[in-house]
């Protein structure tokens, strides 16, 4: 077959690669020439350059260790895109991982990644990273998305004026002004398509204008015409900015392809070519393996070096070369090439001319500021979440009118307090319990606050702070409506202070049974999964709580120590109890003798209730509970963002070469 490269390319190719227009760069700024032929103006990028980088993760079977990436070298220059692709397993994403600093804990990793030539940790605001997966709030709209981003990342030297003119201006380079109002919507809410909200998802990143970007899988999940809208979009932004741009990419159509300055194309951990994306089908052809005539280049790439189906196709194309063999053949080809060499020579030359004085750190929003602006938008988030607290209200109300009914004015006699304490024990347990049913929403905030976390917007502490105090509004609601209803249905003990001290135990409980599944879902980020060990801690507190054995009764081991003292249904019992029987008496008739019991026999003897402190020590310790579990929240988030790193680079020595600091980590941001 002849030689197709000249006629694979489409005239959209051509004009992008020679009919570039002459650019004049600003006095004092030099221009430099892309390898695509482009000219464009050299403006204080950064180039990322890796040599000889190599990863490897554990194998479980062998006991030893898998290597993803083998010895790949390479660079990513200013003002270009650099598009890393590769059949499935090849390794692009952790490939980008790496340069990104997002390796998973359990990788090692070997060899040299610098930024402008040195080994420097790049400050906030300098790179950000999109993901594959759109983790965005459902029920916001484009323009508040990105507002509400542009006030958390932004510093406060910014006016709210400009933030809101860099959000609509960003929301313009990408295409969105026509969906500004537009929710982004989800599960059971209609919205944006696939390629609307990826654009979303880099309006959100590139609002610090940062100089080095990367991109997992753009296009993933989009047809060819979505595809080319989103990645059109992303080559714009380095038109002006000299942005630093790399994605991976599985299989992009022509016109996407047409877009790319470099290409890295990996099989199998190792690199069967890097360089100028328009070289790669001569490269291919030189060797054998020439593209057909109108034929998407990438799919010729992606066919030629995939051995995942070889076997399938042998038996189907009689003569065919294995696909190993092909592999093999075109990477030593690769390496004997003046192409290697020249990549080579391209990332010493990137070192020698490093500029060490990085982009300067730009400034967060303050503390303050975070705090506010995320319990802004957690609030309205739960106002418009049906699922979050309306659903639940709703079901609550219900519960309660039922419990109300079945307990309709029990009367004030001794038979009474049984009901009583029924009736108390289930407010206590399983109004409660139900907080459960607000899991979903809760690893959806996770997934948002991970994406926005990883990459800088804001501390952990102000997302822990701005999430309890947006759930409180909420909470009190639900906590007074229901709470009221079943209160005075059953005619509980008359006078507001014990309606207070009633409701604002409820309030107490929900607010700790949200932590509780608040630290489940940081642990757990499954929903199913979550509900199941979140429902299962409650059940193990509930037994062990003193109503259905007797605190005296319960086993020692485990039940009683530590159990009936580490859950909050022991306070929860006795509180309500106290409130209720304490001080009142009650008549019941023996033998025709009518006799009094006091509210305090019925404490010690019949609940065994610990009478040595009154209700409000059990009010104050379940709010002490919720103190502890929201700062154990925290703690949990900042070990498996800061202490699973260190111990992995403790844990994970290379044995022949020094494992490379990562060099760029956008995790910079001060710690609260």
């Amino acid at each position: 077959m002849e030689n197709s490269y000249l006629e694979a390319q489409s005239p959209q190719e051509v004009e992008i690669t020679f009919l570039a227009p002459i650019l004049q760069c600003p006095e004092g700024v030099r221009p430099t020439t892309c390898s695509n032929g482009e000219t464009k103006c050299n403006t204080n990028g950064l180039s990322l350059t890796w040599n000889d980088l190599w990863v490897t993760v554990p194998d479980g079977t062998t006991g030893g260790h898998r290597s993803i990436l083998q010895g790949v070298t390479g660079y990513a220059r200013p003002g270009e895109i650099l598009a890393i692709m590769g059949p499935s397993g090849c390794g692009k994403s952790t490939l980008l991982d790496a340069l990104a600093g997002r390796l998973d804990s359990k990788t090692r990793q070997n060899g040299d990644i610098l930024v402008n030539g040195f080994k420097k940790t790049l400050a906030y605001g300098t790179s950000a990273y999109v993901t594959q997966d759109e983790s965005l709030i459902q029920t916001l709209t484009v323009r508040e998305s990105v507002y509400y981003s542009a006030q958390l990342q932004l510093p406060d030297c910014m006016s709210k004026a400009e933030k809101k003119e860099r959000a609509e201006i960003t929301i313009r380079e990408m295409g969105l002004q026509d969906s500004m109002d537009t929710r982004i919507g989800g599960w059971g809410a209609k919205g944006l398509s696939g390629g609307q909200k990826r654009r979303v998802s880099i309006c959100i990143e590139i609002l610090t204008r940062p100089k080095l970007l990367f991109l997992d899988e753009p296009t993933s999940g989009l047809d060819s015409a979505a595809s080319y809208y989103v990645m059109s979009r992303i080559a714009k932004l380095d038109q002006h900015e000299e942005r630093t741009i790399i994605a991976s990419i599985h299989q992009p159509c022509s016109e996407v392809f047409g877009l790319f300055h470099n290409l890295c194309l990996l099989s199998s951990g190792r690199t069967v070519y890097f360089g100028n994306a328009n070289y790669a089908q001569e490269f291919f052809a030189l060797n054998g393996f020439p593209c057909p005539s109108f034929q998407n280049p990438s799919d010729h790439f992606l066919r030629t070096i995939n051995k995942d189906f070889d076997e399938d196709i042998e038996q189907g194309l009689s003569g065919r070369k294995p696909a190993e063999e092909v592999i093999n053949t075109l990477i030593d080809s690769y390496k004997s090439s003046s192409t290697y060499q020249e990549v080579s020579n391209e990332v010493t030359e990137i070192c020698k001319k490093g500029d060490e004085a990085l982009d300067k750190k730009k400034n967060h929003a303050s503390f303050s500021t975070q705090c506010f602006i995320l319990t802004r938008r957690s609030f309205m988030n739960m106002h418009r979440d049906l699922g979050y607290y309306w659903l639940r209200l709703a079901i609550y109300i219900a519960l309660s009118l039922g419990l109300g009914t079945l307990f309709y004015d029990v009367g004030s006699n001794y038979s009474s307090i049984q009901a009583r304490s029924s009736m108390l024990m289930f407010v206590a347990s399983f109004l409660t319990f139900m907080a459960i049913g607000g899991f979903p929403s809760f690893v959806e905030d996770m997934k948002v606050f991970e994406r926005e976390r990883l990459n800088g917007h804001y501390s952990t502490s102000a997302f822990v702070i701005a999430n309890t105090l947006s759930s409180i509004p909420y909470l009190l609601l639900v906590s007074v409506i229901p709470g009221a209803l079943a209160y005075y249905l059953t005619g509980l003990r008359e006078g507001f202070d014990h309606f207070a001290y009633y409701t604002s135990v409820l309030f107490s409980c929900m607010l700790l049974v949200e932590s509780l599944m608040m630290i489940v879902a940081s642990i757990v980020p499954n929903y199913l999964m979550g509900i199941i060990v979140g429902a299962g801690i409650q059940a193990f507190m509930v037994l062990g709580g003193g109503f259905f054995r007797l605190p005296n009764d319960l086993p020692d081991p485990f039940w009683k120590y530590p159990l009936y003292y580490v859950g909050f249904h022991k306070y929860a019992y006795q509180g309500l109890f106290k409130n209720e029987f304490e001080g009142v008496q009650y008549v019941y008739s023996e033998a025709g003798v009518e006799k009094v019991v006091d509210g305090g026999y019925i404490l010690r003897d019949t609940w065994q209730v610990e009478m040595a402190y009154s209700k409000w020590v059990d009010l104050v310790i379940i709010l002490a509970m919720v103190v502890i579990s929201r700062f154990l929240f925290f703690v949990i988030i900042k070990i498996v963002e800061n202490v699973k790193p260190v111990l992995s680079g403790l844990m994970f020595v290379a044995p022949k070469k020094q494992i490379t600091q990562v060099m760029v980590n956008p995790l910079t941001t001060p710690s609260h």
